[in-house]
């Protein structure tokens, strides 16, 4: 675990360094004044609060997570990140925080008559390369196969920019964040309620030896749990209490 120190001796100077994508609402973005905030954000103050710890918010590419939080770049990942198969082979995960899954994202005009995913044969689609929608196409030979052109791309808002200047006929991606995204543009967006994969579980990622910075984030979270304060911040972002108890 990397500890960033700014004094001696005391806990309060120990810095724990979160990996995020700050392009990703409402999990963690920028605001109008450039400051970032978002769901997992503040779920993660509050947690290093309860720990007595500081923690420093570290952009990273999402292709590489792998890299970052093995290397010891980062030392956690906190950001609508889903426990899969793939990324337990290389870090460990909290408890199960919100259930998610992958959904489809299209212009308010589309006209697309989609109703599995395999109806996604000869569509331009484009997703976040590195996510969960990204890692289940590219399991599925049949189904990447049958798509026209795929694209990905670094941020999930540039696939959402993609997909608004008509680059892309739709974007499959995280339930949350399509939700989120469509209520912020409500005549621009719309979600096809189309299951891609099966549905996921969200969890806080770390390296595969620090079950010590694990099991003390877990504390800390299930005492928000415990208390309601898990629920107040589910609720002042999603206007609903989605966290798993």
């Amino acid at each position: 675990m990397i500890f960033m120190l700014t004094g001696c001796g005391s806990s309060n100077d120990e810095v724990i360094v979160i990996g995020i994508d700050d392009e990703f609402p409402p999990m963690s973005f920028h605001d109008e004044s450039g400051k970032l905030v978002g769901f997992d954000i503040d779920l993660a103050k509050e947690t290093a609060r309860r720990m007595g710890v500081k923690v420093k918010f570290q952009p990273i590419d999402w292709s590489n997570k792998e890299a970052e939080i093995t290397s010891g770049h980062i030392d956690m990942i906190w950001n609508g990140l889903d426990i899969t198969d793939e990324r337990k082979g290389y870090m460990i995960f909290s408890k199960p925080y919100m259930d998610d899954r992958q959904i489809i994202l299209v212009k308010m005009d589309s006209d697309l008559d989609i109703h599995s995913e395999y109806d996604l044969e000869g569509k331009i689609v484009g997703t976040q390369i590195g996510s969960t929608s990204d890692e289940h196409i590219n399991k599925d030979n049949k189904l990447k196969e049958s798509i026209k052109e795929y694209k990905t791309y670094s941020k999930f808002s540039e696939a959402v920019a993609a997909l608004k200047d008509g680059e892309l006929e739709l974007v499959v991606c995280d339930e949350l964040v399509a939700r989120y995204e469509m209520n912020s543009y409500p005549n621009q967006l719309k979600i096809l309620n189309v299951k891609i994969g099966a549905i996921a579980e969200t969890g806080i990622g770390f390296r595969k030896n620090d079950t010590e910075l694990r099991d003390k984030v877990q504390t800390a979270f299930d005492a928000m749990i415990k208390d309601g304060s898990a629920k107040d911040i589910s609720m002042k972002w999603f206007n609903a209490d989605l966290i798993k108890h």
